[in-house]
């Protein structure tokens, strides 16, 4: 036999090439499973070519290593359906183990034919050698280059199955298998070599098709490498185009999921929210209706909420609304839905077989939300109104559902509140008035129908005019002059009365503004404030902006603070009340007697002014109860020293009662009727003329009577 050697720079450089074609299988591998569509077949066929000439390239590079004694030289067309072999073994071999499963029966009989295409291959080239007389094998060495190759091919197709997805570590793993894999493929290859045994008498056939393995190894080389990695960059680039594009879309999904949350979840309580609500509201209608069953609608508000988010800020009633959504979560079913429809409302959709399992969750949610909560310090007591409505008695579809479930809440707040009725059918009228009313009176702010009247205060006994209280009316267009009590507690209730209360408060102003220019430097202007204007956060900037807005001095303004509010959260109003004190504002304790007040708060409340309540002037006479109260009342005021001013006098009598009490001043019907302002200025004038007169008798406002 012939003296052969290996070249060991060729033999490193065969190696290194199957390890690159092996790591590309798992690449190319990864790159068909992430496809989809006509680009699987794209990637199949790049990856067959690229693999092929990969395969092959290892072989005859390996072939190249081997020399003999004699000049070698190949057959073209032997070589060239050698690369079609490769090709075709490659394709077939990431076919394979591009399909979703790999059982074990198909991985045993695709490794026996990628393991016989392989050893194809090498036996292929083997043959394309231009040598006479032929080489011969070693049976042994030949039937283990076979069996190798299927081994090897077994290991590649359930590694390369195994790491075709893109996880974390992959790359590290794919380098580790492509050595593995890259050392079996060279080993089939060099033991098919060690098969070779070559005559002594063997020489080099020439031949017209035939090539020398000179320049050829370096040009396969140089060529299939640079196929080779063009392939792994378009596959790299492709990867991270992939990459980009999933990140983009997960992105995207990420923002449709939140837009979606958002558009039907409540911010704030992260609880359905009114779109949702209808949606399952709906569905609980075809249910029901299908089932022939029953579910109830639960309008929940909450009685007391308003106050403490206005007092307190907007971040403390947040932290209470999401205290309060979680407490009802508590009580709910799966099956149940809890929705917040704004501010401090929240409904209740609950399936029930019996209508009294309604109202055993209505009352255990009443019960729920009256219990204390402690929420930054601060201990908050409130209560819930609820009215509920029942499928199908009450309304078969949502619109009436809800409109029903509303008016029975309202009539729960109009009869004590901190508790649940049932819909009747009597509530629904009462409801659409309330509604029609509180359309009106948002109308009436926009079409500025209010206005304001003024009945004077005098110095007592008989002035002089010391100031006006000014009253607000509502000069409605089909029902005339509306009193306050006919509006008010619906703009209490409903919120409207910040802004109303507002435009009071800036309109007053402006009228007192004028009455200055006119000389009346001493008069000042009450304005009553509700308790939801007092704790409301804005309340400061407001009257700042208003006396800026007028250039009126504070002094010319007394603002009217029901005994009640002032007392409700005494720290908290002492705070507002100095606030007010601090901007020169005079302080008026309005419908005094008719509350509770602690003397020790009273003492150090800011004040500069209390007015006794009218029912405690109305009945009075010597010797009455009403009496005597007024006359502690008085003498408290002294003592403090503030300002008594009593309201609703109407008669001499009392107006000389008042005067010898030691009132500082009076109003009443008895001095004047409250009126518009343009009558106002006229009505003193001509009380000042009579006054000059210096009557020893109480002189009425003529024109004010």
């Amino acid at each position: 036999m012939l003296i052969h050697h290996y070249n060991s720079s060729m033999v490193v450089i065969s190696f290194l090439v199957a390890m690159f074609v092996s790591f590309m299988a798992l690449d190319m591998a990864a790159r068909i499973g992430a496809a989809a569509g006509t680009a699987v077949y794209g990637w199949l066929f790049g990856g067959a070519v690229s693999m092929g000439l990969g395969i092959w390239t290892m072989h005859f590079v390996g072939m190249m290593a081997f020399s003999l004694s004699i000049p070698l030289s190949y057959d073209l067309s032997i070589t060239l359906l050698s690369v079609l072999i490769a090709v075709v073994v490659a394709g077939f071999a990431l076919w394979q183990v591009s399909r979703p499963e790999l059982p074990l029966e198909r991985l045993s009989t695709s490794a026996i034919v990628v393991g016989a295409g392989i050893t194809a291959v090498h036996y292929t080239d083997m043959a394309a050698l231009r040598i006479q007389p032929g080489i011969q094998y070693d049976p042994s060495l030949l039937a283990a280059s076979v069996a190798i190759a299927i081994a090897a091919a077994a290991a590649a197709l359930w590694i390369t199955f195994r790491l075709r997805k893109n996880t974390s570590h992959v790359l590290l793993a794919r380098v580790v298998a492509a050595t593995v894999m890259g050392a079996a493929i060279s080993s089939i290859h060099y033991t098919g070599m060690a098969a070779a045994r070559i005559p002594l008498n063997s020489v080099s056939m020439p031949a017209s098709a035939a090539v020398g393995p000179g320049w050829l190894a370096l040009v396969i080389v140089v060529v299939v490498l640079a196929v080779l990695t063009v392939t792994l960059m378009i596959s790299a680039f492709d990867a991270r185009l992939e990459a980009r594009t999933a990140k983009w879309a997960m992105s995207l999904a990420e923002s449709n999921e939140e837009l979606s949350h958002q558009a039907l979840y409540d911010n704030l309580t992260k609880l359905p929210n009114r779109s949702l609500l209808k949606d399952r509201l709906n569905q609980a209608i075809h249910k029901a209706a299908r089932d022939q069953s029953h579910f109830a609608l639960m309008f929940t508000d909450l009685d007391g909420f308003r106050i403490i988010n206005d007092s307190l800020g907007h971040n403390t009633g947040d932290l209470l609304l999401v205290e309060v959504a979680g407490r009802i979560r508590t009580i709910m079913r799966a099956q149940d839905t809890v929705a917040r429809l704004g501010g401090d409302e929240f409904m209740v959709l609950v399936e029930f077989s019996e209508p009294v399992a309604a109202a055993t969750i209505a009352s255990r949610l009443v019960a729920l939300i009256n219990k204390p909560f402690h929420i930054n310090a601060h201990e908050f007591q409130l209560s819930a109104s609820v009215g509920i409505a029942i499928y199908p008695e009450d309304g078969s579809n949502e619109h009436d559902l809800m409109v029903n479930a509303e008016s029975a809440m309202y009539h729960t707040k109009k009869t004590g509140r901190n508790a649940y009725h049932f819909f009747k059918v009597s509530m629904n009228a009462k409801t659409q008035n309330q509604l029609r009313g509180l359309q009106e009176l948002r109308l009436a702010l926009e079409r500025n129908e209010f206005v304001l009247h003024y009945q004077p205060k005098l110095n007592a006994p008989n002035g002089p005019v010391l100031g006006a209280e000014a009253l607000l009316r509502w000069q409605h267009p089909t029902r005339g002059l509306v009193m306050p009590a006919d509006f008010i507690p619906l703009a209490e209730i409903s919120g409207l009365i910040v802004p109303i209360g507002e435009w009071v408060l800036d309109e007053a102003c402006r009228q007192m503004r004028k009455w200055y220019d006119l000389g009346n430097h001493d008069w000042r202007i009450a304005v009553n404030l509700s308790t939801l204007q007092f704790v409301h956060d804005d309340l400061l900037e407001v009257l700042q902006k208003t006396l800026a807005r007028h250039d009126l001095p504070a002094h010319c303004l007394t603002l009217e603070v029901t005994e009640s509010t002032a007392m409700e959260d005494v720290d908290a109003s002492m705070a507002i009340l100095e606030q007010i004190a601090d901007l020169g504002i005079d302080i008026s304790i309005d419908d005094f007697g008719t509350g509770y007040s602690s003397l020790l708060y009273l003492k150090r409340m800011p004040a500069n002014e209390l007015k006794i309540d009218r029912g405690f002037v109305s009945d009075l006479e010597y010797g009455t109860d009403d009496a005597a109260i007024v006359a502690a009342i008085v003498a408290l005021g002294r003592t403090l020293d503030l300002r008594i001013v009593a309201e609703g006098v109407e008669t001499e009598a009392q107006q000389a009662f008042l005067t010898e009490l030691g009132c500082d001043a009076l109003q009443g019907y008895l001095f004047g009727r409250p009126m518009d302002p343009a009558l106002f200025i006229g009505a003193v004038e001509k009380f000042r003329t009579k006054l000059d007169t210096r009557s020893l008798v109480p002189v009425p406002l003529p024109i004010l009577a």
